[in-house]
């Protein structure tokens, strides 16, 4: 994310279709937030035979990219259906899907995915194609989550950890603008769950909460300076759990924004145990902005 107040838009929207629901599910999603944002809708398939396995004869891989072909058409006439002025490019991937994904996105496009899936986008369960395009990611990835037509609560989410997460907010921001519904900054501090840090917790306890305060200030703060129009509210809480209260909040958005942090050291691209509990089980669908830099981590 830049550091200006140019305002720039949220980018193209391309999302990954397999002839599952939950795909399906992540097709309409995705139409809707390309309707919202102006843009073009990729619906992506991979058939993964490229290059083919020894064991498929030239007749199945035909098949297998006809019957690809068939489900982008059948896909796209959907969208038309509900989107008829929406511009909608299909596009048959070789090789692996989540690469296909990141390749369709290039520098500036989102990511759609749903939790589930069948072939090239399986479950985003662990070791999924789902969730390596999500961890790998260098463009923001949301993840689809629930019926194809969920529930509206009114509100964009946005989970702030600390500074950094303003380009997180920015872009939470932006989806608020786009829907005409107020932004949520939420930020929580989980507490210290052994004794060993009880005694030290009552004694800094104000220093502490103060601290997490600030963070979560100034973060408002930025975004309200860029984008005044925009009705914001900021609330801080502890608890035991910190990916559990996000989940609860999640009950009460239409979209839960989040940064995506990887863990430092780690060879290859990761995310955090929040940001995983969030895309397994959050009520709504998730949008998960990469975090570059310093302490995050290295990408792949």
């Amino acid at each position: 994310m830049d550091g200006t107040t140019g305002r720039p838009g949220l980018g193209g929207v391309v999302v990954g279709v397999d002839g599952s629901p939950s795909a399906h599910a992540a097709a309409m999603w995705a139409a809707n937030e390309a309707v919202l944002r102006g843009s073009d809708l990729c619906l992506v398939h991979t058939a993964d035979t490229d290059p083919a396995p020894p064991f498929l004869a030239a007749a199945e891989i035909d098949q297998y990219r006809r019957a690809g072909k068939e489900l982008l058409a059948r896909t796209a006439a959907a969208v038309g259906v509900r989107h008829p002025d929406l511009a909608v490019i299909t596009e048959l991937a070789a090789g692996s899907p989540a690469d296909s994904l990141r390749r369709a996105a290039a520098l500036s496009g989102t990511i759609v995915v749903g939790h589930r899936g069948r072939g090239g986008f399986s479950s985003l369960l662990l070791g999924s194609v789902g969730l390596e395009a999500a961890a790998a990611a260098t463009t923001p990835v949301v993840v689809v989550r629930g019926a194809v037509e969920p529930a509206e609560t009114g509100a964009v989410l946005a989970a702030v950890r600390d500074e950094n997460d303003v380009g997180c907010a920015r872009v939470a921001a932006r989806e608020a603008l786009l829907r005409k519904v107020p932004l949520r900054l939420l930020h929580v501090w989980g507490t210290a769950p052994y004794a060993g840090v009880r005694a030290a917790r009552r004694n800094g306890a104000e220093d502490n909460a103060r601290e997490h305060v600030r963070a979560l200030s100034e973060v408002a703060d930025r975004v309200h300076e860029e984008f005044p129009e925009l009705a914001l509210d900021a609330e801080g809480e502890k608890g035991h759990s910190v990916p559990g209260a996000l989940v609860e909040a999640s009950r009460r958005a239409d979209l839960l924004v989040v940064g995506g942090r990887r863990a430092p050291g780690y060879l290859g691209p990761t995310i955090g145990r929040t940001t995983l509990t969030l895309l397994q089980h959050a009520y709504c669908p998730v949008e998960l902005i990469p975090r570059h830099g310093p302490g995050h981590g290295s990408t792949s």
